[in-house]
């Protein structure tokens, strides 16, 4: 198998194992403010959280960055949980914006993926051992994430399809519904990284 699929297919099974569920709760709460018709706006959130955690994994990969990962472990539920918070006080504003701004949503996506890419910058520094060349490695990996992201999204709004075809309900309520799970998924991670 080349260096390429080996590490494109490590980096979508890092983002996509459901052992490691932070990810996948911080991607669908991120979404949750989101309708299906904005799918182009949900893209480009991914994108900037791919780039923040991108930037991260190449500081670590070149040992420019070094971050405890109690520190990491802790930190990547709060994101979760403001990204909640935010979403519950997301006001509704016309032409389908939140009155906040879209911008400050990318703002968020950008800067928790750089706290995310930390607790991937681990993962992928014990991967990288004694290799030679970081660029291929870094490059497939990073796409591997986004690929899984991706998936990740496609079934959150699946299932929001299909739920809004059997349920009549307004997207305040599954944005509610969805962020409050979300922030209840970040205390329970909280709480049992202070009680490790």
């Amino acid at each position: 198998m080349s260096e390429f699929i080996t590490f494109l297919q490590l980096g979508f099974e890092h983002i996509a194992d459901l052992s490691a569920f932070d990810h996948l709760l911080f991607v669908i709460t991120l979404c949750a403010v989101y309708r299906l018709a904005e799918w182009k706006k949900i893209l480009i959130l991914i994108t900037a959280f791919t780039i923040g955690h991108s930037l991260t994994l190449v500081l670590a990969g070149f040992n420019i960055l070094r971050v405890p990962s109690e520190l990491v472990e802790f930190l990547i539920p709060i994101t979760i949980l403001v990204t909640a918070l935010h979403n519950v006080g997301a006001k509704k504003a016309e032409g389908g914006t939140f009155s906040r701004g879209v911008s400050v949503n990318y703002l968020l996506a950008l800067f928790f993926g750089l706290i995310h890419g930390m607790g991937f910058a681990n993962f992928f520094r014990s991967l990288m051992g004694e290799m030679g060349g970081i660029a291929l490695p870094l490059f497939s990996f990073n796409v591997g994430i986004e690929l899984g992201q991706i998936l990740i999204v496609l079934l959150f709004f699946g299932f929001l399809y299909v739920m809004s075809r059997l349920f009549s309900f307004e997207h305040r309520s599954w944005n509610l519904f969805i962020s409050g799970a979300g922030a209840g998924g970040a205390l329970i991670l909280i709480v049992q990284g202070f009680l490790n």
